[in-house]
């Protein structure tokens, strides 16, 4: 796994020609997107040190069992995580790779085949998977439903929509809420991690804010993002529906976390404290950026022992028997 790290760092023909497949596949996927969610990989969980301090704490699986991953493809290389934790647990993998996503991973796994054909035998890439020993899935609501029944009966992980909130205290300063604007903005917004919706204190004056926003203003070229921009306009604005904009997002009072790519919910809170326990208990949040929990502009850099849900993929898998 280090010399893919290396791999994902270098600036070789194969790997510069997968990327540029993988931004035609899914026009959501730029090259800046794919150089990001890349790079993050190879130097926080590919690094040598990191990597075999984290692997250590794990005793490895009793037996070696063939592990089914349903993978996401939301934004670039987001079921990496799986994919690594099981190739590092030693089972055998059966993917399941998102049509939005399976350029990058395809090529990963076919480059650990070219340097060591014996991995050949751990990895398999298939359209159904039956017949596993255990599963990770994750999917949409509405597909986890359908993962949780079909695979009830085999150890599993199912992962559910998520994303991520923000609490301000009107007190930031515009490098925090520049800070902020990665956590909202990276990918789209479309990350399980990335905020969607900010929890801000009465009375909060959204000036500095959008203002701070607008290091994202070009966003607004990206053809994708300007359709869901200008969709979501013409709704607020037919139904009238108070929001403030910058002219390359909307903000808009809501309760709901999960919001729209070009559209952020806010909604008003009495008590910081409480807000963060609210938010905590919350099974649809990934992630609470504010101070003492996440830092601004860390969302979008996990590290290894960031688990999706919080589930600890790793013993999981080496649990099983």
């Amino acid at each position: 796994m280090f010399r893919l790290g290396e791999y994902m760092r270098s600036d070789a023909e194969s790997w510069q020609a997968a990327k540029e497949r993988a931004a035609q596949a899914n026009s959501w996927f730029t090259p800046e997107f794919i150089d990001l969610a890349a790079n993050h990989i190879a130097e926080n969980w590919l690094d040598e040190k990191q990597l075999s301090e984290w692997i250590a704490r794990y005793p490895q699986s009793a037996a070696v069992k063939e592990l089914g991953l349903v993978m996401a493809g939301n934004i670039p290389l987001v079921g990496f995580h799986d994919f690594l934790c099981g190739f590092l647990s030693g089972h055998r993998m059966a993917l399941k790779l998102s049509s939005k996503d399976s350029v990058l991973i395809r090529h990963l796994a076919a480059k650990l085949e070219e340097w060591d054909p014996a991995v050949a035998e751990r990895i398999a890439i298939r359209e159904m998977l039956q017949g596993c020993d255990a599963y990770i899935a994750t999917g949409s609501n509405n597909s986890a439903r359908y993962f949780e029944q079909y695979f009830a009966k085999y150890p599993h992980i199912i992962r559910k929509n998520r994303t991520s909130a923000a609490v301000l205290t009107g007190k930031e300063s515009p490098e925090d809420l520049q800070e902020l604007a990665k956590d909202v903005f990276l990918y789209f917004g479309l990350g399980c991690r990335n905020v969607t919706q900010l929890c801000v204190p009465e009375g909060y004056d959204f000036t500095k804010l959008l203002d701070a926003f607008g290091i994202y203003a070009d966003m607004i070229q990206h053809h994708r993002y300007k359709n869901n921009y200008d969709y979501h306009l013409a709704i607020f604005l037919l139904n009238k529906v108070p929001y403030l904009t910058n002219e390359s997002v909307i903000l808009v009072e809501n309760e709901l976390p999960f919001s729209a790519p070009a559209v952020v919910h806010y909604r008003y809170y009495k008590e910081r404290e409480a807000m963060i326990k609210e938010l905590e208990a919350n099974d649809e949040i990934q992630c609470i950026v504010a101070e003492g929990k996440t830092g601004f502009g860390k969302a979008q850099w996990p590290g290894l022992g960031d688990f999706a849900d919080g589930v600890d993929t790793m013993a999981f898998l080496a649990g099983l028997k």
